[in-house]
C-alpha cells in the first residue's frame, strides 16, 4: 500500500520479500526474496538504498545496529524500534516518560506471575514481550491455578510481561509521524473496535471523546515519538478509561503504517503511507486534516468466498462511495485480506456509514449480501 504513494512522488521502492507470493511482490517490481533474519541478506539488500524502513517490527535489533555501523540509513533506528519490538522495554520507557501505563511487571516464572496476580488482583494479562500481534502471544489468567498452567510459556520465553487487566470503555489509537530532523504531525485520535484481538473497525475521529482527553492522547503520542527518537509513522494504541488520570492508558506501540491508520488513505489530506515515506526520507510532512466529518474503515477477513473478485460487482454496486483495498493475499479463515473505507457527511451519519461499509466488506468476504445488517450500537470486546 506504500507503492502508489511512492509512484506518485517518483520514488523507487525495493522490497525484501519473504517469498515470491507475498502481496508486495505484485505491487513493487524490485522484490528480491530473502530472509530478513539473515544479516548478510539484509546487507546485500541495503546496497544502493537511500533509506531502509520496515512494514513490521521483527527484524533482529542486533542486525539493525550492524547495518547502521555499515553506513546504512535505517529509519526508524534500532534504539527507537526496540520499543515496538519488546513490550518490556516499551513499558519501562512509558514509565520513564511518566505517561499513563497499566500496572505491570516483568515475571520470570510461574511463581512471579502468581505473586503479581495476588498483589494486583485477578485476572491479569500475560504477554510475550516479542513476536506477538493481533491477539497472538496474549493470555488472560484468571487465578493462581490458571497461572500454574503457563509453564510452557516461560519455557519458550522468559521473562514475560504481566499486566493488570484494564477496565476500559473503548480502544483508541493516536497516530503520528516524525522526521529525523524532528518535525512531527498527528492525525485525529480514532476509535478502534477489536474482535478476537484483531482490529475490525476504525471510526475517525473518535466521537464523543472529551477534547482534553483527545489532546492529551495526541500530546502523549508526539512526546513518545520525540523522546524515543522515532522516525516514520508511530501508532500508539490506547485504552479509554474515563474518570481516571488522563482518561486513557497506553496499550502498545507500532512503528510503521498501522491498521488503525488505514482510514487515512481516503479520509485524510496525507495518507499514513505517503507520510511514512516523507518522514523516513526527512522530507517536509504533509497535512493530516480529515477530509470528512467521519470516516469508517472496516476490515474484512478470510471467509466463505475464495474468489474475492467475483463479489466485486455486487459489493461495489451496493455502495458506490466505498473505497475497497484488497491486499492480494490468499484467503484463509481469520486472515486480514482487505478493508473498506467510507466517508460520511456528518458525525450523526456514523451508524449509517458503519452499516454500509460492513455490507460491502461482508459481500466480498462471503460472496453474498449479509443476512442481517450490523447493529448501530458501537460494540466493544472489553
Amino acid at each position: 500500500m506504500m507503492a502508489p504513494a511512492a509512484t506518485a512522488l517518483g520514488f523507487e521502492l525495493r522490497v525484501l520479500a519473504e517469498s515470491d507470493d507475498v502481496s508486495a511482490v505484485s505491487a513493487v517490481s524490485s522484490s528480491p526474496v530473502g530472509d530478513y533474519k539473515d544479516f548478510q541478506t539484509l546487507l546485500e539488500f541495503s546496497k544502493g538504498l537511500d533509506v531502509m524502513t520496515f512494514d513490521h517490527e521483527h527484524v533482529p535489533t542486533a542486525h539493525l545496529r550492524a547495518l547502521q555501523e555499515a553506513g546504512v540509513n535505517v529509519q526508524p533506528g534500532p534504539d527507537a524500534l526496540v520499543h515496538a519490538q519488546d513490550k518490556l522495554v516499551m513499558r519501562a520507557a512509558i514509565d520513564r516518560l511518566e505517561l499513563p501505563n497499566p500496572v505491570w511487571a516483568s515475571v520470570a516464572d510461574v511463581a512471579a506471575l502468581v505473586a503479581f496476580g495476588e498483589e494486583t488482583g485477578w485476572p491479569v494479562v500475560l504477554k510475550t514481550p516479542r513476536g506477538g500481534y493481533d491477539g497472538k502471544g496474549v493470555r488472560i489468567i484468571s487465578s493462581a491455578a490458571e497461572a500454574a498452567e503457563t509453564s510452557d510459556w516461560f519455557e519458550s520465553m522468559s521473562p514475560l510481561l504481566a499486566e493488570a487487566k484494564v477496565e476500559f470503555t473503548r480502544e483508541l489509537s493516536a497516530l503520528v509521524a516524525r522526521t529525523p530532523d524532528g518535525e512531527a504531525r498527528a492525525w485525529p485520535v480514532v476509535h478502534t473496535v477489536q474482535v478476537d484481538g484483531v482490529c475490525d473497525e476504525v471510526i475517525a475521529p473518535a466521537l464523543d471523546i472529551p477534547v482534553e482527553v483527545a489532546a492529551a492522547a495526541e500530546d502523549a503520542a508526539l512526546r513518545i515519538a520525540n523522546e524515543l527518537g522515532v522516525t516514520g509513522v508511530l501508532a500508539v494504541e490506547l485504552f479509554e478509561t474515563p474518570g481516571t488520570g488522563a482518561g486513557f492508558l497506553i496499550n502498545e506501540l507500532a512503528m510503521r503504517p498501522h491498521n488503525t491508520g488505514h482510514w487515512t488513505q481516503d479520509g485524510a489530506v496525507t495518507s499514513q503511507f505517503e507520510q511514512h515515506l516523507r518522514a523516513v526520507l526527512n522530507l517536509p510532512l504533509g497535512a493530516t486534516d480529515a477530509l470528512a466529518p467521519v470516516v469508517v474503515m472496516k476490515n474484512f477477513l478470510g471467509g466463505d468466498n475464495q474468489d474475492l473478485f467475483s463479489a466485486y460487482p455486487l459489493a461495489l454496486a451496493s455502495e458506490p462511495a466505498a473505497k475497497v483495498h484488497c491486499y492480494g493475499k490468499s484467503v484463509r479463515p481469520g486472515r486480514k485480506i482487505g478493508h473498506v473505507n467510507l466517508a460520511g457527511t456528518s458525525t450523526a451519519d456514523v451508524d449509517s456509514v458503519r452499516r454500509r461499509a460492513a455490507v460491502v466488506a461482508g459481500i466480498i468476504r462471503d460472496g453474498r449480501v449479509p443476512a442481517e445488517e450490523p447493529p448501530a450500537i458501537l460494540e466493544e470486546n472489553a
